[in-house]
């Protein structure tokens, strides 16, 4: 299906009569259209593009688009055109080149009939529409950026559809009564708890701001949610995305100020939160395990600004209050998204909080399990294994749909073929434990690691990291990629986790472990932290570094005993 021809004529009702007088495929075809401006752009699919192009004309938020492009082909079906308006969809918006005017309730990624043949022919469009110059880049680009990533305009799975569903009818039903609430959508990594997150704030925005014509227009497994009763209930809710991480939340505010109903205003840290001016209806957090509880902050101005919030929001200095304790006070609703997995500091929520508020959740019907892997090709098979790699119950290794696996004895090669495929597909990434110290912190000219050979520096910045212009020549470390995908990983196990193989337990080092935050005890709670305290979050981070890759993940491990250990746990050597 390569016979793809786009059709261009002005938005307005005569050179929309002339184009269906001239071409009968205006009236009795399907057809998918953009219509657009130099900043804005709308993608649809229509039987009667005549007929739906006048009822576009008279729509309020339409008044200012100036070009139509048909997009047409005779092999064209309903459900192919449905496909390719939600593909163009999530194009379009993860490009950037426009803002998408479409709500994100209508996006598809349902089978069909030679589904397969009809999306390999789109790749033939997508060449046109970049010729055209609608998209600025080549596909493969656009797919491997952040804003597709992150996108709101995401084909949601089932499972999470059905979420995003239920929590969106218990905000309502809690704003329309009036009550608080706290909700939690608990996940693996990768199973799209961020996605979910934007998703859902979106579709809120989206049923708050439709129009009464639109309102009836919904198609989509969300369409009895787009009432006025809903749209009334959501019209002035006061949402905030409150983002832990440093790393993650620029990526996130660029998302949102590019999408339509949302703004980068509205994603906060947790102390911008404490400090704003009134109240939130509604705060979501995602990675919700890495607010922190009092201990010494990344910096004296957070720790004095720590105080001030907990006397400003509760009276006193209490050691006990946390960074969720600000978020319930700050809010009506919340809805935490979390893994209790992936707390990696002392300093993150302590795990018997985090267990707690699933349980408590779980007993009053507030608790949504996520559970289908949406990140790893290897899917749930491949994260139950990296969960058991460091345990004494490991699993055996398996194909996991042809995940590419491997374990190296040499960290030079692993480098080289991270470089070769980050040229053939883009976004491999060398990362490793902290076992190093981070002197190119202080003076950029020195050498962090050396390896098998191979001199390399920590992530030169701490924002965006994956997507800067030199990470493909550096290592990341957990707090610049916790969040974040890749095609490929490349995980150096350091020195700061090793193997007793007389006692058969994994250990601690502590002198080879250069996260300060990572060992540092507790003085403001009184709380010191043991090897085997620490051994818990060291072994979180290795479980979060090899769940990274989408294709692959590739380990390197320093201590030899360990490195014997996992060699046989994978069962398959690649070496020199």
């Amino acid at each position: 299906m390569t016979d793809f021809k786009i059709e261009k004529f002005p938005f307005d009702q005569a050179a929309v009569n002339d184009w269906g007088l001239a071409d009968p495929v205006g009236v009795d075809w399907p057809v998918v259209y953009t219509l657009s401006n130099e900043k804005l752009i709308y993608v649809g699919e229509t039987l009667n593009a005549t007929s739906r192009l006048t009822q576009h004309l008279k729509t309020e938020n339409k008044q200012d688009l100036e070009r139509v492009q048909i997009i047409l082909n005779p092999k064209f079906n309903k459900s192919a055109c449905l496909d390719l308006e939600s593909q163009l969809i999530k194009l379009f918006a993860a490009d950037g080149s426009h803002r998408v005017l479409n709500a994100n309730s209508g996006i598809t990624d349902a089978n069909y009939f030679e589904r397969d043949s009809y999306r390999e022919s789109f790749n033939d469009l997508y060449e046109l529409l970049v010729r055209d110059g609608l998209l600025t880049r080549p596909v493969p680009e656009i797919v491997n950026s952040n804003l597709f990533k992150f996108s709101p305009f995401k084909a949601l799975t089932t499972e999470q559809a059905v979420i995003v569903s239920a929590i969106t009818e218990r905000i309502i039903q809690q704003v329309q009564s009036g009550a608080g609430a706290q909700l939690i959508v608990q996940g693996d990594p990768g199973t799209g708890k961020t996605i979910v997150a934007i998703y859902l704030i979106k579709l809120l925005k989206d049923i708050a701001l439709m129009s009464a014509d639109e309102l009836i227009e919904q198609e989509s497994v969300f369409a009895d949610l787009f009432t006025r009763e809903s749209a009334e209930a959501l019209r002035n809710l006061k949402i905030g995305l409150v983002v832990p991480q440093q790393a993650l939340r620029k990526t996130l505010q660029t998302v949102f100020a590019q999408t339509p109903g949302l703004d980068k205003s509205m994603v906060f840290t947790p102390f911008e939160v404490a400090e704003s001016n009134g109240d939130f209806d509604l705060l979501i957090v995602d990675e919700a395990h890495r607010l922190g509880q009092r201990a010494n902050q990344s910096s004296a101005m957070q720790n004095k600004k720590f105080t001030e919030f907990n006397i400003k929001l509760f009276g006193s200095d209490d050691p006990s209050i946390t960074q969720l304790d600000w978020i319930e006070k700050k809010s009506k609703l919340q809805l935490l998204l979390l893994d209790t997995a992936q707390a990696v500091r002392p300093a993150d929520l302590p795990l018997e909080t985090t267990a707690e508020l699933v349980n408590r959740a779980a007993s009053s019907k507030s608790l949504y399990p996520l559970t289908s892997q949406m990140r790893v090709t290897g899917g749930k098979e491949y994260l139950e294994f990296v969960r058991a790699l460091f345990t004494e119950a490991p699993l055996p290794r398996a194909d996991f749909n042809g995940y590419d696996l491997r374990f190296y004895e040499n960290a030079a090669e692993m480098r080289k073929d991270i470089l070769a495929l980050n040229e053939e597909h883009g976004l491999a990434r060398l990362l490793a434990g902290f076992a190093w110290p981070w002197a190119s912190k202080r003076d950029n000219k020195a050498i962090d690691i050396r390896l098998d050979g191979m001199d390399l520096q920590w992530n030169q910045t701490a924002v965006d990291w994956v997507n800067s212009d030199t990470s493909v020549e550096e290592v990341g470390s957990i707090h610049t990629i916790q969040g974040y995908d890749l095609n490929y990983a490349g995980v150096i196990i350091g020195n700061d986790l090793g193997y007793d193989p007389a006692s058969k337990q994994f250990v601690f080092n502590r002198e080879n472990y250069h996260d300060v935050k990572g060992r540092e005890n507790n003085a403001a709670r009184g709380i010191v932290y043991s090897d085997e305290d620490i051994l818990q979050w060291v072994l979180n981070i290795y479980r979060v570094l090899l769940t990274r890759g989408i294709k692959g993940t590739f380990i390197y491990v320093c201590d030899p005993a360990l490195r014997k250990l996992l060699q046989e746990r994978l069962a398959k050597k690649f070496s020199t």
